[in-house]
């Protein structure tokens, strides 16, 4: 298979920035399947001196892993990483090679922390426009902790496994050989089913804060915003960046935006908040809010964030019929409306 030009174009300036050699090493037959794999991976090598491809033998034909000469990262792609999927093959390029994932420092040293292995494979459509944050989530994991492994599973070339395990929606994540998780994921949301909470000790050196927003989609994104432009120390008690939004695929009805789509307007309001000194707690929920000497929100891991005033922009929920079945087969069947 041949990349079109517009593809090759972008990849180009990416394996410009590769910061040592890798290896695709790949599983491959002489099928259908193996030859577009073949093919693509081969185009790719002749495009940088810095990879090279290395025939071995895995689980699953067709595949590849990328490593460093002599170093296996824990990241597999069993089928072809195109579609949404090419942006998760490059991301995992340049951070096998190494260059740092974009992820804060807190989070890289919970992550390192896990001390016992962990395999994951997702499995993922081409046109899934949810699986390549949860593939890329896991990638990171993969990179920073030689103890964590991952696979991305391409459901199209590998549908008796995707009928076998009975997988009616992606991603779908099993950790080893068992049903981990389904849905849009967060890297703190992964993390914490993995390796358990935050520790309420990793909170007891928070100041007091000026303002408190409970809340992460776009109204305590701004709340979190305008709070920070006036100077004040603000901080953020946020279970998912994005809320609701980041299950809208398209927007229209925004004035001044013809289009946009739910996942990327969130990333553009979450891009605008690092611009200021706000504390986001992610991956966090709040159980209690009390008044006291000034307010305290209490967090489902036990640990209290005190505060002088405190914003709940706790947004939307799914509306329930309560139908038999609807809870059982949430992003398996039954959908909802943004």
């Amino acid at each position: 298979m041949a990349l079109d030009k517009a593809i090759k174009d972008q990849l180009t300036q990416y394996l410009a920035m590769l910061e040592s050699e890798v290896v695709f090493a790949a599983t491959l037959g002489e099928d259908d399947s193996s030859t577009k794999v073949r093919e693509f991976l081969e185009e790719i090598a002749e495009m940088s001196p810095k990879i090279t491809i290395q025939a071995v033998a895995s689980e699953r034909t067709p595949s590849f892993s990328i490593n460093r000469p002599g170093e296996e990262s824990g990241i597999a792609f069993a089928g072809l990483p195109l579609g949404h999927e090419f942006t998760s093959f490059i991301l995992a390029l340049l951070q096998v090679s190494g260059r740092p994932p974009k992820i804060d420092e807190a989070l890289q040293k919970r992550i390192k922390a896990i001390d016992k292995p962990l395999h994951f494979e997702t499995y993922v459509s081409l046109t899934c426009h949810n699986c390549p944050d949860v593939v890329q989530a896991l990638n990171i994991m993969a990179v920073l902790n030689p103890s964590i492994s991952h696979t991305m599973i391409e459901g199209g070339m590998f549908k008796e496994e995707i009928d076998k395990k009975k997988i009616m929606a992606v991603p779908t994540v099993f950790l080893d050989g068992e049903e981990f998780a389904s849905g849009r994921q967060t890297i703190e949301q992964l993390l914490e089913k993995a390796a358990g909470p935050t520790s309420k000790d990793d909170f007891a050196e928070k100041e007091l804060f000026d303002v408190l927003v409970v809340g992460g989609g776009p109204a305590g994104g701004s709340a979190a915003i305008y709070a920070a432009r006036k100077g004040i120390n603000t901080g953020m008690v946020v279970e998912t960046m994005g809320g609701q939004v980041m299950e809208t695929l398209g927007i229209e009805n925004m004035i001044g935006t013809p289009y946009t789509e739910g996942p990327k307007l969130m990333r553009q309001v979450e891009e605008h908040i690092n611009e200021y000194k706000v504390d986001v707690m992610k991956g966090q929920r709040a159980k209690d809010i009390r008044r006291n000497d000034v307010i305290e929100v209490e967090l489902e891991n036990g640990a209290v964030l005190k505060t002088k005033t405190a914003i709940l922009a706790t947004g939307a929920r799914w509306r329930n019929i309560n139908v038999p079945g609807e809870k059982e087969f949430k992003n398996k069947g039954v959908a909802y409306c943004p």
